[in-house]
């Protein structure tokens, strides 16, 4: 990817962030002219990859998430959110609808079905005691006036 523009946030593993990531994504993109439906599809599967990392991850006791995001000159956004939490045994398994490493709680397994219906792919990589990372990747229609060229 050759990328003009990137960033990357760190942010305490607490609920009350998972809008923080989703407000820190959608400013990151707007040099890119963003549809309102492409931006929303984006902080959805943020919301959810986020909201993951703190419920799965780290199973709301605390930890850190880290935001990574960039951008190309043809409009291919990548987000990186990463934690170092307990990991996901068994990935395949956790990418079926309905299913949830936390039953007792209203969760509906529905994350990376979600996150998969807003964006052009999704990739996890995971190791059980390592942590998660989700790369979502979507591109942006660019129009004319959008994203200023590099010199």
């Amino acid at each position: 990817m050759n990328m003009i523009n990137e960033m990357r946030l760190d942010f305490p593993a607490r609920p009350e962030n998972e809008a923080f990531a989703r407000l820190a994504v959608s400013g990151f993109l707007l040099p890119l002219d963003p549809t309102m439906e492409e931006l929303a599809d984006i902080k959805t599967a943020v919301s959810e990859a986020v909201t993951n990392a703190i419920v799965h991850g780290y199973m709301n006791h605390g930890g850190t998430v880290r935001l990574r995001a960039c951008y190309d000159e043809g409009g291919k956004v990548q987000i990186d959110v990463i934690d170092r939490g307990c990991g996901i045994r068994d990935v395949e398994r956790a990418r079926q609808p309905f299913f949830t490493t936390a039953p007792g709680e209203e969760r509906s397994g529905m994350g990376f079905t979600v996150m998969e219906s807003f964006m052009d792919s999704v990739h996890v990589r995971s190791a059980v005691g390592q942590g998660t990372t989700v790369r979502l990747i979507k591109r942006i229609r660019l129009r004319d006036e959008a994203l200023p060229r590099r010199a």
